[in-house]
């Protein structure tokens, strides 16, 4: 049985959709043609501007059937359509894994020649940010088609979240990241690799780009900006400029703010201090500490981005033998206390030992952390 015999029009549920069937977007202006199946519950829409548009089956109406020689042929692989290119990208789809053109209408230009590779995401409805999703995409700005994968690390095991190819001078769609996964994305790698189809290029090295985004910026609206490739505001995560693969400088908010005040110390005309050993950092996870407003979010909304500055916190003093760290969670009803102590005896079980800190300093509400 072929795959689109399993899938029904939303607004007939005896008609079948079918690759040639033209249709109407049911919740949005437009419509076209029907050109493939992607995944089990899209379909590619030609429109009428020739671009490949992905939609959900449930959002199209058939007005006009297919030709029977269509319906019975098998559907051919997705090949995205090349298009000529203006200097912004454009969205090439979730064509993830298809094919390279032979023959390609693409305009080089000079500066294309080097590789610029970012990572984006994007707010699916800005209007209720503490709850919404993100998509993201992969955006190339060079003369290049690239081979990528896209990978999240979990207790040192990666996993494959997205693969494929990404065409010159375009931005693709990778997935969709819900709010409460986003800790899935405190370490990420992208691999690439750069060639071009049909004519002589430069040789470009394989390249491996690990990155720790701080996902606190998630629940921060003023991080995601206007940029020169969507139309909505977006975060923005480079990952190589003019072939040069990005470093991540593993710095944590806290030994900014702790350097900026010893620079500030050093500045006055007084005797310098010297800082004593494994200091003992505090770090308070009060929600109204770590964002500017909770407006609109949930108690599960606040424990995870609570919970995403102690996972910052500990990774960025891992190694660090002796050091003391006192997490100010308050009493509360004990929520993000057991959250944290799950952690501990699990995660990071071989890394640290805790207790209870000083009850005169901070009465009830603080756990301190020792790495060992």
């Amino acid at each position: 049985m072929r795959k689109e015999d399993f899938f029904s029009n939303a607004s007939s549920p005896k008609k079948k959709l079918n690759i040639g069937d033209r249709v109407r977007f049911l919740n949005n202006v437009g419509g076209g043609v029907v050109t493939a199946f992607h995944g089990k519950d899209q379909v590619l829409v030609e429109d009428e501007n020739g671009f490949d548009v992905p939609v959900l089956i449930v959002e199209c109406v058939v007005i006009g059937e297919a030709d029977r020689r269509m319906v019975n042929k098998e559907p051919e692989p997705y090949v995205p359509p090349v298009k000529k290119d203006t200097g912004k990208a454009s969205v090439a789809g979730k064509a993830a894994g298809a094919p390279v053109p032979k023959e390609s209408t693409f305009e080089e230009t000079p500066q294309g020649e080097r590789l610029n590779l970012s990572l984006a995401f994007l707010p699916v409805d800005p209007r209720a940010f503490m709850q919404t999703s993100f998509e993201s995409y992969l955006i190339n700005e060079s003369n290049y088609y690239l081979y990528f994968n896209y990978m999240s690390c979990k207790n040192n095991s990666w996993t494959s979240r997205s693969h494929g190819l990404i065409e010159p001078d375009t931005k693709i769609f990778i997935e969709d990241v819900e709010k409460p996964v986003l800790n899935e994305l405190e370490h990420i790698c992208v691999q690439v690799m750069a060639f071009k189809e049909g004519k002589p290029f430069s040789l470009k090295n394989t390249v491996s780009v690990e990155l720790r985004p701080d996902t606190v910026k998630f629940y921060k609206l003023h991080c995601f900006t206007k940029n020169d490739f969507f139309d909505e505001d977006a975060l923005i995560l480079p990952l190589i400029s003019n072939d040069v693969p990005e470093k991540q400088l593993l710095v944590s908010a806290t030994d900014i703010r702790e350097a900026m005040y010893e620079k500030k110390k050093e500045e006055r005309p007084a005797v310098r201090k010297i800082k004593p050993a494994n200091q003992t950092l505090e770090v308070d996870l009060h929600i109204n500490q770590l964002l500017e407003t909770t407006s609109g979010m949930d108690h599960a909304a606040i424990l995870n981005c609570q919970m995403s500055r102690f996972h910052e916190v500990m990774k960025a003093n891992a190694g660090k033998k002796g050091q003391k760290i006192v997490f100010i969670h308050g009493k509360g009803e004990g929520v993000l206390r057991a959250a944290l102590e799950k952690e501990l005896k699990t995660t990071y079980k071989h890394q640290s030992r805790f207790q209870d800190a000083s009850f005169r300093e901070y009465g009830f509400g603080a756990t301190m952390v020792t790495i060992i």
